[in-house]
């Protein structure tokens, strides 16, 4: 009736049986057919994972399982360097090459290139702290994962559900995108006021249901596909760059209109913040969230991480320059805050289509939507391994959970679709651009925290990368990361602050049931000093509709006390060793069922 690693489970459950309390049996004799075997044994793994369940049995170990003729779907680790390393530029050079230099630039004028610099040291930083984690704890979903290892539960929902939050505006950013560059074919995308139409809408939903079924193919065609287009959004923007910095350059521009800093301190900050910079450095995350699926990733992931990184940084920075360079006086007569580009076209194709470099434009009007396409292709799929985890974690729904044939979470990209489209309707472009910086930095913050928790908790395992300077870095990073989040503005947080409130409700309600005495509060305990300092230093100060009542300059020194004290705490509040190695044994065993024998 049954295989021998049917015989072997059914074997090891009986063990199990006589420790369960009696309201708790199971009837064996139910799985004697194909179909419920498979239901009945998804039932039952979940069911290991119970509280009260891990109480009566410190271990228990589970057998390979594969039903008569029907084999559970496995997650497929067949990601390599370059496609890894394509991912992360391809959510790196999203819409955000084609608008950050502008935006940037009216907040900071040729300061920006600070801002740019700041920013990447920034996002350095971070990466370089996700790097040792990812090399010795590659799991799916990796920024909603992670903290779950180190400080438990409640930490490990609020950054899982930040993050998602943030990934799913993503999606719906580069979407429009896309139909911001099919304006000039297809006028009718937008309404007079500049909105999106009705018809606009339904196209935006429809493109979003597209990148769904395009990653449903499963993580080998995707990353192929994926490969592909980045090529193209590699050499469009470089070759630009080196285009306009070659045809026009106006030293000028670096010091008359206001001089190098326009508006000072305060104008690098937006620039980095809500400025273009942050949104379009952070697409390194999708790495992260994949490495779950990467081949050899204790190797790939840092090498993938830092690669991207450097390459995007110096087609950015040449981007940035050439911008600045090409401008001329009629543009800049107004200032730098005032500069604008009314036309059909973007910022960087008017500028090509100014110093004379026409046989460019047409092929960055087609690379323009190629590259929007692409990253959220990627954000899409990379949102889905999100799913997962937070359904992992136990804020979502188990049948989260599911993988397809292909290995892919199926029903997380589905419910991915409905947020996505959802932000079409409820909030307008510039503040959904806003919400997914915030948000998604916020879920930034567990890496420098969690690297030095895990250099006590897997102290001997094995580190292809070791982050220098661990303790002294891992804070710096910390601060960089609370000052990103404080520079988005006070509105940002009050939209921040209403996600996180919906997402504290969903934990409440979801573990309403089971109980609250397993979802680590200790470990959670730093997080409501941090945040709550955060919102009141944010409406004190000048960035996004502040009071105004605590200058900048004062306002980075406030903010690096409140993280440097908030950093030292979470290290300290980490996990204790017997929780941590009571997740991990539930992890070996998940990564079982979903990666088959050779996990």
């Amino acid at each position: 009736m049954f295989s021998g690693s049917e015989t072997a489970f059914i074997s090891d459950l009986q063990q199990a049986l006589p420790h369960l309390e009696e309201d708790r049996q199971v009837r064996l004799e139910r799985w004697g057919t194909g179909t419920g075997f498979t239901h009945d044994f998804r039932s039952l793994s979940n069911y290991f994972r119970n509280a009260s369940f891990r109480r009566d049995i410190p271990s228990v170990k589970l057998s390979p399982l594969k039903t008569g003729g029907i084999v559970l779907a496995h997650m497929q680790r067949s990601i390599g360097l370059l496609s890894l390393t394509f991912v992360a530029i391809s959510g790196i050079l999203g819409s955000g090459w084609l608008f950050a230099p502008l935006m940037a630039a009216q907040a900071a004028g040729p300061s920006s290139l600070i801002a740019w610099m700041i920013g990447g040291f920034a996002m350095l930083l971070l990466a370089a702290t996700f790097a040792e984690i990812a090399a010795i704890l590659p799991v799916a979903g990796g920024i909603g994962r992670v903290p779950h290892f180190s400080h438990g539960s409640v930490v490990s929902m609020t950054m899982g559900w930040t993050a998602w939050v943030g990934y799913n505006t993503t999606a719906t950013i580069e979407v429009e995108a896309v139909l911001r560059y099919s304006k000039s074919l297809a006028p009718w995308l937008y309404g007079s006021d500049g909105l999106l139409s009705p018809a606009g809408l339904a196209v935006a939903c429809v493109l979003l249901a597209v990148f769904t079924v395009l990653n449903a193919f499963g993580v080998r065609f995707f990353a192929r596909l994926n490969t592909a287009l980045t090529w193209v959004k590699i050499l469009v923007p470089a070759g630009l760059a080196a285009v306009i910095l070659t045809s026009e350059f106006r030293y000028a521009n670096f010091s008359e209109y206001g001089g190098f800093a326009p508006e000072g301190l305060k104008g690098i900050l937006s620039a980095i913040s809500t400025g273009g910079v942050i949104f379009a450095l952070i697409g390194f995350r999708h790495v992260i969230d994949m490495a779950g699926e990467a081949r050899n990733p204790k190797v790939n992931v840092p090498l993938a991480l830092v690669i991207s990184l450097v390459v995007c940084l110096l087609i950015y920075g040449g981007l940035q320059l050439a911008f600045l360079g090409a401008l001329d006086q009629s543009q800049l007569k107004q200032g730098w805050a005032a500069l604008s580009f009314p036309g059909e076209l973007g910022p960087m194709a008017a500028l090509a289509t100014a110093v004379g470099a026409l046989w460019i434009v047409s092929i960055l009007d087609s690379s323009a939507r190629i590259s929007s396409f692409a990253s959220a292709l990627v954000s899409v799929g990379s949102n889905a391994r999100l799913g997962l985890a937070m359904a992992q974690n136990g804020l979502f729904p188990k049948f989260m959970e599911t993988l397809s044939a292909r290995g892919v979470p199926l029903f997380a990209l589905l419910i991915n679709f409905v947020v996505s489209a959802l932000f079409f309707f409820i909030l307008p472009f510039n503040e959904v651009l806003a919400l997914n910086t915030s948000s998604i930095v916020l879920s930034f913050v567990v890496g420098p925290v969690a690297v030095l928790a895990f250099r006590q908790l897997m102290a001997d395992a094995p580190r292809a990368f070791v982050l220098p300077a661990a303790p002294v870095t891992g804070c710096l990073a910390f601060v960089v990361a609370s000052l990103i989040i404080y520079w988005s503005g006070w509105d940002t947080m009050l939209h921040l602050g209403v996600c996180l409130v919906i997402g504290f409700l969903l934990m409440i309600y979801r573990n309403s049931r089971g109980g609250f005495d397993s979802l680590d509060w200790r470990e959670a305990a730093w997080l409501a000093p941090y945040l709550a300092g955060l919102v009141l230093i944010s409406w004190l100060g000048s960035f996004g509709g502040g009071a105004g009542y605590l200058p900048v300059g004062p306002d980075i020194a406030v903010v690096s006390a409140l993280a440097v004290a908030v950093y030292i705490l979470a290290v300290r509040l980490r996990l204790r060793q017997d929780k941590f190695d009571l997740y991990m044994a539930e992890e070996k065993a998940d990564e079982r069922m979903e990666y088959g024998d050779g996990a």
